[in-house]
């Protein structure tokens, strides 16, 4: 996936409010940007770090320029726009490249589910599936983004808690009772991640409910990125431990 923009660099001073960040630009000028991250960003967001963001062209947004990257003082890239996670994976999965994700005839974004007023990000679905009978036809992907590192190649998901992800896993467990895929997919957005598992000290709930999937028959992938200010691109499988 390449970036709509070419992404300009700068050096970040702090993030506050969720959404904002100062950062100081290559002429020595501050401003503040977007972030697109509702998470505590733990260890992409030290003062000091490289950013690297995009302009939107959009003449009337309040704030035009979006933090995309980080580049940190250990040269790991981290990608902290957790919009561009479904991005990956819809790219990655009609590229071929999630080979647990083909022979599906249809993928459709963001369609309304579940009991509990959830929207699953992927839908794929085969018309033509000889097991359209036992609901095979239909499988339910739900994307995360990995980015909280936690040393020796270890990353872990959530960054804080989330009662939107526990929600999403129940919803998930829910379609495997059905007999229909369900299919939880990380997409590690850090370099510096080699295999991925819950953050039971962050989120002891979710990862309680992440075992509880596994053994419900929900499946857990897990795919890393290559990544610079360039392009984004999904590359391989990483295991997950439960």
């Amino acid at each position: 996936m390449l970036f709509s923009t070419p992404l300009k660099k700068a050096t970040l001073i702090k993030r506050y409010k969720r959404f904002l960040a100062d950062i100081l630009l290559e002429d020595g000028t501050e401003t503040t940007i977007h972030v697109a991250n509702t998470g505590a960003m733990t260890g992409c967001a030290n003062p000091g770090d490289t950013v690297w963001y995009s302009t939107s062209l959009n003449l009337k947004r309040k704030y035009p320029f979006s933090w995309e990257l980080t580049k940190t003082n250990n040269n790991h890239y981290i990608c902290v726009n957790t919009m561009q996670a479904n991005k990956l994976a819809e790219e990655a999965i009609k590229n071929g490249v999630i080979t647990q994700l083909q022979n599906y005839e249809n993928l459709t974004r963001e369609v309304k589910y579940g009991d509990e007023n959830s929207k699953i990000d992927i839908l794929l679905n085969d018309s033509h599936s000889n097991e359209k009978l036992n609901n095979k036809a239909n499988c339910f992907v739900e994307v995360k983004s990995v980015t909280l590192y936690k040393g020796d190649g270890l990353g872990q998901f959530p960054d804080a808690v989330t009662t939107r992800g526990q929600k999403h896993l129940r919803e998930l467990m829910a379609i495997a009772a059905t007999g229909q895929r369900a299919v939880l997919l990380f997409v590690v957005l850090h370099s510096g991640i080699e295999s991925v598992s819950a953050a039971a000290d962050v989120d002891p709930l979710y990862a309680q409910l992440l075992e509880q999937a596994v053994n419900s028959g929900v499946e857990v992938l897990a795919y890393s990125c290559n990544m610079s200010n360039d392009e984004l691109v999904i590359k391989e499988q990483l295991p997950v431990f439960i």
